[in-house]
Formats: C-alpha cells, structure tokens, sequence
C-alpha cells in the first residue's frame, strides 16, 4: 500500500479547497461574541476540549501504530486525521444528540484556527518518531510554511469573512447559517466519496486492512473525549460534546493535504477517506443513542 499512488487531478483539488472555504465560512456565519465567552465563562470544559483533541488524540494515535505496527503510509494517514481541526459536521451532531452546541461550535471554531500551528506540529513530530514513517517523509520533504499558508487560505481566511458578515449582516447571516450547515455537510460527504469514487478498485482491495484500525482510532478518539468530559465534572451534555468534537476530525482538510503533497498516497488517502465516512456512522449512531436516553 505504500506504493499506492491514488488519482486525484488538479480540477479535484481545487474543489477540495472552495468547499472547505465554503464549509468554513458557514461555521463562522454561526459564531457570536456570546458563544465565544464560554471561553471565560466555562473555561474547564474548553480547555479539556482541547486538551482531548489537540494533544491527547495524536498522543493516543501513536501508540496504537506502536501496537499495531502498520505500513507507513498507513500510519501516516492516522497521524494526519489525528493532528486535522474537528469537523465541519461535529455541530450537526452534536445538535441531533442533545449535547452542548454552543461548546461544540466553540472549539470547532478554535482548533480550526490553531490548525494553522498544530496540524503540522503533530503531524511532522509524531510522523518522524515512527521510523518507517520518517523515511516517506524524508523522500517527500515537505514545506511546512507552504502547508501553513494552505491552512491559512482555506480556513482562517473564510472565518474572518464570515464573522465580518456576521458582525455588518447579522440578519442574513441568521437566515443562512442552518442552510450552509446542512449544504457543507452535503459537499463534505461529496469530497470523500469522490475520492473513493475516482479509486474504488483500490479502496475495495485495501479497505479491509484498515478497518479495524479506523474503528480503534475513532472508538478510542471518541472516548478521549468523554473521558475528559467527566474529568473536569462536565454535564452529559458537555461530555457528549467533548466526545463529538474528539472523534470528528476534518478529513476533508486530510485529503486535500495528501493530494496536494503526497502526491495521493495510498494508505494514507484511504485511512483519511475511510476514517471521513466512518466518523459519520459512529457519530450519527452515538447521537441516535444519546437523544434516545
């Protein structure tokens, strides 16, 4: 799988970039100065937030490559998935599962914009101490500060916009901010099943190789953050958020990385795809259980 080269052409990755803007822009049309004081306000329950994603999430995927010891590429994508924001879908979910969406749209708002940092920080830290990955990324020899400016163009840049509309064009930015979500999610689910779509014969032939993995990562992810939901004494509500925020990750964010640097490597293409498809059928099946109790 390491030898995999996935096709992905250039039209394709320019529509990874305009959906993502666009699926940001719509996160920050929903964003106020009142949900931002939870910040203050509720501080325990964002710093546990982030302390579940941004550091424990990588910390929790390297050891199971350690156990589990899978081909580089392979590892790579669950480093990348893990050092990725949250996802644009992880507010809807938490909305359908009765959790916190103030705390949910909070530290998907704030993870998306220390990505710019700690997406390449974890990604380049973990992938080099796992050997057989360090040499995929000694051969590529990434240019961090082009990845960060990536980063910046697709996600920092559309949350500006979108608080300014938000700030000059309150009213409009209330009508359209639930339609965007629920389009956004519709182009998210477009982007990963257009890559599978572009390599099924591949995905088909590798995806039982990492599906275990992908349910490992995801379970135990989803439980970081539950965990430390209970931990700083968060409500059900808060916990059921921190979980969300934990185990959905922008994969959508993955795989326009792996394309546009990785030339489309095959494991780590498929692990982030997989991990984009699966993340929503544990989320939505969570939000299911939880709405019900």
């Amino acid at each position: 799988m390491d030898e995999v080269v996935l096709n992905f052409n250039k039209s394709s990755i320019t529509l990874i970039n305009v959906t993502l803007a666009f699926i940001m822009f719509g996160i920050a049309l929903d964003l106020s100065l009142e949900k931002f004081r939870l910040v203050l306000e509720e501080p325990k329950k964002v710093i546990a937030g982030l302390i579940s994603q941004l550091l424990l999430l990588p910390l929790f995927t390297y050891v199971l490559i350690v156990i589990f010891q899978p081909q580089a590429s392979i590892a790579l994508g669950m480093i990348l998935v893990a050092s990725c924001p949250g996802g644009n879908i992880s507010n809807f979910i938490s909305s359908l599962a009765r959790g916190n969406v103030a705390l949910s749209i909070t530290l998907t708002s704030i993870t998306s914009i220390l990505s710019i940092l700690f997406t390449p920080l974890n990604f380049n830290f973990y992938g080099k101490l796992y050997e057989p990955a360090r040499q995929i990324l000694i051969l590529i020899s990434l240019d961090w500060l082009e990845v960060m400016q990536t980063i910046g163009m697709i996600i920092i840049i559309p949350i500006i916009i979108g608080l300014t509309v938000k700030n000059r064009f309150p009213f409009f930015a209330e009508k359209v901010s639930k339609p965007l979500e629920r389009i956004s999610m519709f182009l998210f689910l477009l982007i990963v099943v257009g890559a599978l779509y572009t390599n099924l014969n591949y995905f088909i032939q590798c995806v039982a190789a990492v599906f275990i993995l992908v349910l490992l990562h995801n379970g135990g992810a989803l439980a970081i953050g539950y965990w430390m939901g209970r931990l700083v004494g968060g409500t059900f509500e808060d916990r059921k958020s921190l979980a969300i925020e934990t185990g959905i990750q922008n994969s959508g964010l993955g795989l326009l990385i792996i394309f546009s640097y990785f030339n489309g490597l095959g494991g780590m293409a498929i692990i982030t795809a997989w991990w984009g498809i699966w993340h929503i059928v544990s989320g939505f099946s969570l939000a299911y259980i939880w709405k019900r109790r």
